[in-house]
């Protein structure tokens, strides 16, 4: 099928999470090209989105802006926050309306990206792309080879049916958390309570949950890469912009190039 879920749409746009998504949508809050939205509805690029009136999709009436950003832990990934922690859009108080590319939970720290361009909010976001992410965890727990071993090959973790693929959801039968292995990866150790990852798929809270599968839990997380933007030595709570051949290469990897 074409297209991807309102609720994912609404979440990868940085506006909630996709529980939030549901219940907005359950109260008739969303609507595409006019029209209430419904719940499980697709979205093509094409479609005009908006919640509570406002416009969800880019304006791109100014100039196109791309940014790395070192978030801070305790700040949420979403234009909106339902606990009492500042979001990202709040803190970095940009001049012109952005969204960040993905989400990065509270508790973590790192690169992300925040543009005004919904093309590359999508190429980015989209799983089947594989695009690669690299984080540096510090663990409680030594990290041992096995521990390292199940890592690479993939870990059988439980996520929320809303987060799940289409099949999952499937075959979900009413469970509100489904069973997911977890594609191959690349994990090497940094130290005896460190290793350095790098995943091609972005389930929700992903490595923590490998973790807790394995019987270790997870002190810190930092994202260090997003494809070919690295965080190198951006200070916490600081961005720059991407351009040049930074932002040529990116677009050439997503495609638009």
């Amino acid at each position: 099928m074409e297209g991807i879920r309102i609720n994912k749409y609404l979440s990868g746009m940085g506006i909630c999470s996709r529980r939030e998504a549901d219940r907005l949508l359950e109260e008739g809050r969303v609507r595409v090209n006019g029209k209430p939205a419904v719940p499980g509805q697709r979205i093509m690029d094409e479609d005009v989105i908006k919640v509570d009136g406002r416009t969800v999709t880019a304006d791109l009436k100014g100039e196109p802006v791309l940014l790395a950003f070192h978030k801070p832990r305790g700040i949420v990934c979403s234009t909106t926050s339902n606990d009492k922690a500042v979001n990202i859009v709040q803190y970095i108080n940009y001049k012109d309306r952005i969204f960040p590319v993905g989400r990065l939970d509270k508790d973590s720290e790192g690169i992300i990206l925040m543009t005004n361009r919904g093309e590359l909010v999508n190429l980015i976001n989209k799983g089947r792309y594989g695009h690669e992410k690299e984080y540096i965890v510090t663990c409680r727990r030594k990290v041992t080879d096995a521990f390292l071993k199940a890592m690479q090959e993939g870990v059988d973790i439980m996520i929320p049916v809303i987060d799940a693929g289409e099949s999952e959801k499937q075959s979900a039968g009413g469970r509100e958390y489904v069973n997911i292995r977890t594609k191959p990866c690349v994990a090497k150790r940094i130290d005896d309570y460190s290793f350095d990852i790098i995943l091609t798929q972005g389930l929700n809270r992903q490595i923590r949950r490998m973790c807790d599968a394995l019987g270790n839990y997870v002190e810190r997380l930092k994202r260090i890469r997003v494809m070919n933007i690295e965080l190198g030595d951006l200070p916490e709570g600081a961005w720059r912009e991407v351009t040049g051949g930074e932002l040529a290469e990116l677009e050439r990897m997503i495609g638009l190039k």
